[in-house]
């Protein structure tokens, strides 16, 4: 898989997770016990696993929109590398995001965005997959969509005919 195919997948992934924090029937009540947030508007549990409020919803639906983003400047032409910065840039935001939520003072992130519970594991496993496409090697892939080159246009040497004296016009493999 090409990294601007990963920045397409992530983005998908995650404008969607952001568009439906923000449908509150998609959201279950956080717990008793579930860490205080300074933020209340639409705060609650994705799919009764997810910690996220309105800012969190925020963040993805923007981290989504960069993904479609990077992947189509790939597919017009214009800055290839975006899908690599943006695959290294999630990698080092999500990694940090991650470690943040092991530790109890920054679980919400002050107060304001929930990083506990299952989003530890979320961002940790998006973070290491971000990291592998982001940092591995350059892989030329050949495409083919792109060549403009018409067979049957093309011109090639042939050898000279023996019994008239002068080279052979007939395309190669047009032989009757």
């Amino acid at each position: 898989m090409r990294t601007a195919t990963f920045a397409l997948f992530a983005g998908i992934v995650y404008l969607s997770a952001g568009l439906l924090g923000l449908v509150p029937d998609a959201l279950t009540p956080p717990p008793a016990d579930a860490p205080p947030s300074r933020v209340a508007a639409l705060h609650g549990y994705l799919f009764g696993l997810f910690p996220v409020n309105v800012l969190h919803s925020i963040v993805h639906i923007a981290i989504g929109i960069w993904g479609l983003v990077a992947w189509q400047a790939d597919h017009i032409g214009r800055r290839v590398r975006s899908p690599r910065v943006y695959a290294r840039t999630l990698a080092v935001f999500y990694g940090l995001l991650a470690i943040l939520g092991l530790i109890p003072a920054t679980n919400t992130l002050f107060g304001f965005v929930p990083l506990h519970g299952h989003d530890v594991w979320l961002h940790a496993g998006t973070a290491l997959i971000a990291t592998f496409f982001g940092w591995r090697g350059q892989t030329e892939v050949e495409r083919r969509g792109s060549a403009k080159i018409d067979r049957r246009e093309k011109t090639e040497p042939v050898p000279r005919e023996r019994r008239y004296g002068h080279g052979d016009r007939r395309l190669p493999g047009s032989e009757v």
